[in-house]
């Protein structure tokens, strides 16, 4: 973790307001609330804002899950972000990723055993990352097997998951229970 403590503690449930219950029912099923969800309940008006864009990108985006997972995982590498990086790569493996993928994801477009257009989702995510744009070889590459939704998908998933990183490095949410950070 690029800091050994949060700069903003997450909110016990004890101290919820009426508001954030609204935002984040919880009962006995839905077991421990993750850190990025408590803190960002100390400002309840963006994080119901927030879940709304998150929950398009991460539930009802048009990309194949497999391949999302691959673009969350890399910009959270690219981004040197522990806590995203631990909870897609439970995520990713659920969704068909296999261990030696999420490993090479670390690597990017270039480790061996890519697949073209696996190598392709990398590129342009380091692409969006080095100057905020995809080159016009990465794009018809991508635009040869993702129709329009799914190309402004990519675009966004990608941001999304930046601007995530960002606020997860600089307010030192910590790592939950259970999970592994960046392979060592």
């Amino acid at each position: 973790m690029r800091l050994a403590k949060p700069r903003i503690d997450p909110i016990p449930e004890s101290e919820w307001s009426d508001e954030v219950r609204e935002i984040l029912p919880r009962g006995p099923e839905a077991g421990r609330l993750p850190n990025i969800f408590a803190t960002l309940a100390r400002h309840p008006k963006l994080l119901k804002r927030w879940l709304v864009f998150g929950g398009h990108i991460l539930g009802k985006s048009s990309l194949p899950a497999r391949e999302r997972e691959i673009l969350i995982l890399r910009i959270g590498w690219l981004c040197r972000c522990e806590y995203e990086w631990a909870q897609h790569a439970v995520i990713g493996r659920k969704v068909g990723l296999s261990d030696d993928e999420v490993r090479r994801i670390t690597v990017g477009p270039s480790a061996p055993g890519w697949a073209p257009f696996d190598a392709a989702l990398l590129t342009a995510v380091d692409e969006l990352r080095a100057d905020s744009m995809i080159g016009d070889a990465t794009w018809s590459a991508l635009a040869a097997r993702y129709d329009t939704p799914q190309l402004l998908d990519l675009v966004f998933t990608v941001g999304q998951y930046t601007l995530v990183s960002m606020a997860l490095n600089t307010l030192g949410v910590q790592l939950d229970e259970g999970l592994e950070g960046f392979p060592r």
